[in-house]
């Protein structure tokens, strides 16, 4: 089903598969819907009234994940076959496979670089593929159960897992080390997604609820029951600003958050920057990248239950008139009117980037122009990209570090107040008790 937010729009209902439909993805540009499904097979639908799709084939069990990389030229697919396989979109063909996993494969994401992918197995294992070399770099087997999904956070260099074991894992890929265990659900983590800050995490479980995890202070800070049965996916919106539930209550649930502003085209411009260094990005990034947006709070012991917005206290459903956008979306109709007429030579023009150039509006290619246009060139900066870059990430660390201090330091001052007021109440006691002797 593919719906629309704007009020009174009806969803469009596309069938193709011929079994359960276990994942779905829209293509970067958004011109594409990728779909996988226990009939072993992979559809690219065009996300029209029509939604006419092309079928891939290869798989020789259920495909389980459907991921496209940031550029839109690949896919990665997940089966229970026990590989992964990538596919070219441009030619629309199959490129090579991924096998190093004992069991079925459940999930497999390109990091936002495009240069690794991350699966999960239930052999109990998470590698990190090098899509050049096509070999496992790494692997990590700290597991009681099996991970049900895996993502990459914003900036590369972390990875996240939803346990069967009922935990949420943060691993540094960097360091090969595990960074934060959180054991707040009290059934399996179906899934979890990022928001685009990289200081927030929400998981969906089969306990029923949603929760979102802040990662600067590792702790949890929200739990949201809506749904009345487990919850199978969640995912942020591309700014943020919303993010949508689904569960075996047969609902979609759309959620607005409080959380701080962020702009999707600042964002597009900041993983820009980073494919022009000569390294791989994910070793060079420094985690945290971003100011913790609770600086300005003082009392940093208590653990105070923020506030929270009215339709996330009330579980109001905001799907059916929420229209997050100022501007109607543009719809394809007039398009697609002159689309060929078989699935293949659809998914063919619209994937063929000197066609979609010519059918743009002159309007669309004048922003796009306008927007790479905003970023600094290499010959208009007396110092490289990469140097000036890595600089600011610096800065920014640096000033998480004084951040830290400053935190740890009151919480060292309330210690001490307590220690100090433990100590007077036991000289009292002590010479109360002489006193009685």
């Amino acid at each position: 089903m593919l719906w629309s937010l704007r009020p009174q729009a009806r969803a469009f209902r596309y069938v193709g598969h011929k079994d359960v439909v276990t994942s779905l993805q829209f293509s970067p540009l958004g011109n594409l819907l990728a779909s996988a499904s226990r009939d072993r097979t992979i559809r690219l639908w065009i996300p029209d009234k029509r939604g006419k799709s092309s079928e891939f084939k290869a798989h020789t069990a259920p495909v389980r994940s459907v991921d496209f990389s940031a550029d839109g030229q690949f896919l990665a697919t997940a089966s229970e076959d026990k590989s992964i396989k990538v596919w070219n979109m441009y030619r629309q063909r199959f490129l090579y496979s991924l096998y190093r996993h004992t069991h079925w494969v459940r999930c497999a994401k390109f990091s936002p670089d495009g240069r690794l992918i991350v699966s999960c197995s239930e052999d109990k294992t998470i590698k990190i593929w090098d899509t050049t070399s096509k070999q496992c770099v790494n692997n990590f087997s700290d597991f009681v159960g099996f991970a049900n999904f895996v993502a990459f956070n914003p900036n590369g260099t972390c990875i996240a897992s939803a346990g069967s074991d009922h935990t949420v894992k943060i691993w540094d890929i960097r360091v090969n080390k595990l960074l934060q265990h959180y054991q707040v659900h009290s059934g399996g983590v179906n899934c979890v997604s990022f928001h685009p800050s990289g200081n927030y995490l929400i998981t969906a479980s089969s306990d029923g609820t949603l929760k979102i995890l802040d990662l600067l202070e590792g702790r949890l800070i929200y739990t949201l029951q809506g749904h009345t049965g487990p919850v199978f996916t969640v995912s942020f919106s591309k700014g943020g600003e919303l993010f949508t539930s689904g569960g075996a209550d047969a609902q979609v649930l759309l959620w607005r958050t409080n959380f701080d502003e962020l702009n999707y085209k600042d964002v597009s411009k900041r993983n820009l920057k980073r494919l022009h260094f000569d390294s791989p990005p994910h070793l060079l990034d420094i985690y945290p990248r971003t100011p913790h947006p609770h600086e300005g709070r003082t009392e940093t012991v208590e653990d105070e239950q923020p506030f929270l917005p009215k339709s996330v206290r009330s579980r109001e459903r905001i799907l059916p008139v929420l229209w997050p956008c100022d501007k109607p979306i543009r719809t394809t109709e007039t398009t697609v009117r002159t689309l060929p007429d078989t699935g293949e030579e659809i998914c063919g023009y619209f994937l063929n980037p000197s066609l979609m150039a010519s059918e743009c509006p002159p309007t669309v290619l004048k922003k796009k122009t306008e927007d790479i246009s905003d970023l600094p060139s290499e010959s208009q900066r007396s110092i490289p990209l990469a140097v000036t870059d890595a600089l600011e990430h610096i800065m920014e660390q640096l000033n998480v570090l004084t951040q830290t201090v400053s935190i740890l330091e009151q919480r060292l001052t309330l210690t001490e107040d307590k220690l100090k007021d433990c100590l007077e109440n036991q000289q009292k006691l002590f010479n109360a008790i002489q006193q009685k002797i």
